[in-house]
């Protein structure tokens, strides 16, 4: 039978189309794994020499890691506002930890939310097509109010709402879209303090539950990566560890112990007790290093390496002296100085690696001044479309070792928290102010960071010129914060109203 040539017709064109569909490549998959207070010297690629992290280190030797990185702002919260928004300290809408409720479970309350007609990365990379999930801790408001993830441009969430839950890894519930999903814990309070009397195993097993929320965690991210393998996707993924409590699996705890002459700790700064604090502190960060081996893992047998690029920070940087971690005995910081909740570089400065098998060349090190709010443009370029208005310059062409990379003139850090903090990095100039609640004309301090990494030799009175710069910078780029507590730049009220 002789087939009417309008057939033909089509199925040529249809044939001429097949080549076209099937050499078409998807967008790259981007997954976004974000630390919680790791400090800048906390992976044996950061040179840390007691913990380790041989799937982070094995990642930078087959990528790129930055040593001149910033979070946005140096605690947890504002951290993840200013990442998800493309936005710095001064014109962030979530500016420090600002809690509502409490820790019991009937008063969970979350943190402030993100309002109504937020624009975040998870909006911009659906409106490319993506599906986007986040995975881990989130707070930023809960699924009763306008911060719920699912609002925020998420098609997927699963973890704690509340980061005070997040306190704990061994948790009564997590949420997932909104519904509450019930771990095998019984409910505990982690910042119980041991009695005098409470000296032996069972008192500090108090603390130890069935279902470690980092399990669940890895679980439904690995879940999420093979149930979306055809498409594009975003995966946020921002692991709780290891923030405080001290907590991991007794498996998991055994490959330290006795290795760091501990002694026990007691709850007496907050946080869970426990037999072996290093101990438990370094297995956390070895126990999240594994999980992230398992997602590598599943990107090489679901055939998604080459198309998938993975980026590994943390929000701020090594946590103060609370809890029973001993971040000074592991040199959490390296030889920077501050910790947590300072604009000192021990505070803010993180290390950040990335990988993208054959577009991202092996064992790269890169000493440009980059920043977390840069990962909207960085992420619009990745997708190859346009950025939302941002504070951020896309470094793809950095992790590609490609001409045209764009620089910061300066990085501008704001903080409300600990007295009211400013900092600016100016090439290799940083420059800090300081108790700006009790005096908005507190004096500058200046380092130069080439010569000076640990912030040790203030030499603002030899560049006035510096520092008069740094105040024009500031009257450029702060606006009035929407509330009280935060706005210590230009406050319009007394310092005791």
């Amino acid at each position: 039978m002789k087939i009417p040539s309008f057939v033909c017709q089509i199925i040529a064109a249809f044939l001429m189309l097949v080549p076209i569909a099937a050499n078409a490549q998807k967008k790259p998959n981007i997954i976004y794994i974000y630390a919680d207070d790791l400090g800048y010297g906390e992976l044996g690629a950061y040179g840390q020499q007691k913990i380790k992290t041989p799937f982070l280190d094995k990642m930078a030797k087959e990528g790129i890691r930055f040593t001149q990185h910033y979070t946005s702002t140096p605690v947890c919260a504002p951290a993840r506002c200013m990442l998800l928004t493309g936005r710095h300290g001064g014109h962030s809408y979530i500016r420090g930890n600002y809690e509502f409720g409490g820790f019991a479970d009937s008063v969970e309350g979350g943190q402030m939310p993100l309002p109504e007609g937020t624009f975040t990365i998870g909006h911009m990379l659906k409106q490319a097509g993506y599906t986007t999930g986040a995975i881990g801790k989130w707070g930023l408001g809960m699924s009763t109010n306008t911060g719920d993830p699912n609002k925020q441009g998420f098609d997927y969430f699963y973890g704690y709402l509340d980061q005070k839950q997040a306190h704990n890894y061994y948790p009564t519930h997590l949420w997932e879209n909104g519904k509450w999903d019930t771990l095998h814990n019984s409910s505990i309070f982690v910042h119980k303090k041991l009695k005098d009397d409470e000296t032996d195993k069972a008192a500090y097993d108090y603390f130890i539950g069935k279902d470690y929320s980092i399990d669940r965690l890895s679980a439904r991210a690995l879940d999420f990566i093979g149930k979306n393998r055809d498409k594009q996707f975003f995966l946020y993924l921002p692991f709780t560890i290891p923030h405080l409590s001290l907590q991991v699996p007794p498996e998991a705890l055994k490959p330290y112990l006795g290795k760091f002459d501990d002694k026990p700790y007691r709850g007496e700064k907050g946080y869970a007790a426990t037999l072996y604090p290093r101990a438990t502190y370094a297995a956390m960060i070895t126990y999240m290093d594994t999980q992230i081996g398992k997602i590598f893992a599943l990107l090489k047998k679901l055939g998604l390496d080459e198309n998938t690029i993975v980026m590994f920070s943390s929000d701020n940087g090594a946590t103060f002296d609370v809890g029973g971690a001993d971040t000074r005995y592991f040199n959490s910081v390296a030889e920077l100085r501050g910790r947590k909740q300072d604009l000192y570089e021990g505070g803010i400065r993180e290390p950040f690696i990335a990988r993208w098998p054959g577009k991202i060349s092996a064992g790269k090190v890169s000493d440009l001044v980059s920043v977390q709010f840069d990962m909207m443009a960085t992420f619009a370029d990745i997708a190859g479309i346009k950025p939302p208005q941002n504070d951020g310059l896309s470094i793809l062409p950095t992790l590609l070792n490609k001409p045209g990379q764009k620089l910061h003139e300066y990085l501008y850090f704001e903080f409300p928290e600990k007295g009211g903090q400013i900092a600016i990095r100016y090439g290799h100039w940083k420059g800090v102010k300081s108790n700006m609640k009790k005096n908005t004309a507190a004096r500058w301090e200046l380092y130069d960071l080439d010569k000076d990494p640990s912030e040790e030799n203030d030499i603002a009175s030899a560049h006035t010129d510096l520092t008069a710069y740094f105040d024009q910078v500031v009257k450029k780029e702060h606006r009035q914060s929407h509330i009280h507590e935060w706005e210590f730049v230009e406050p319009k009220f007394k310092a005791d109203d």
